[in-house]
């Protein structure tokens, strides 16, 4: 009996694993077949906190007429929407997003607007600073939903440029496949790790 639930125990592990190992593999081969089905982005996530970044995801909004703008938690539309207007760019193509609390919810919170429009690749606009972490959560959580994305990094003042360091890399990474797998991103869970 005891080498059965060994047996049984080693089998369940190895399933877990492959499971796992089978979801890393997934994204990399449903961004590749993003890219392929829409080489062109067809739309711009700007992750907000800054307005230089909402003024960079404007400049690029002129560029590409057709394309919309998510501007995810971004500076209070008393302040977002001019620097919009001021490029020309009509409200009807800017959606202010406020319910992401963090860079992994900037991502999950969005997405499924990604999915119900068709959206298969966006250019993704954030500091400098910020962008190694966004680029991990992004290929993670828009990679699995198979959405592409083309990093713009807005250049950060003396002041922001900081480099981040690798843990809030690894920690968000981890939230990003507890999203993929469960549908939670450990927001919560988050608060009460910082508490310890």
């Amino acid at each position: 009996m005891r080498k059965f639930h060994w047996l049984r125990k080693k089998y369940l592990i190895l399933a877990i694993a492959s499971s796992f190992l089978s979801l890393l593999l997934m994204v990399p081969l449903r961004l590749a077949i993003a890219y392929y089905q829409a080489p062109q982005p067809q739309a711009i996530l700007t992750l907000g906190a800054w307005t230089d970044r909402e003024q960079t995801a404007a400049e690029i909004a002129r560029w590409y007429p057709a394309l919309e703008v998510w501007v995810s938690s971004g500076t209070p539309p008393e302040i977002a929407r001019p620097i919009f207007q001021a490029a020309g760019i009509s409200d009807s193509r800017v959606h202010l997003d406020y319910r992401a609390v963090d860079t992994v919810t900037n991502f999950t919170t969005i997405v499924p607007e990604f999915e119900h429009k068709g959206i298969q690749h966006v250019y993704l606009v954030t500091s400098d600073f910020h962008m190694p972490r966004a680029k991990a959560i992004a290929t993670m959580i828009l990679g699995i939903k198979g959405i592409a994305f083309t990093p713009i990094s807005v250049l950060s003042d003396a002041d922001q440029s900081r480099k981040e360091s690798i843990s809030p890399i690894i920690r968000d990474l981890g939230r990003s496949i507890l999203w993929i797998v469960t549908g939670r991103t450990g927001t919560s869970l988050q608060s009460v790790i910082d508490l310890l």
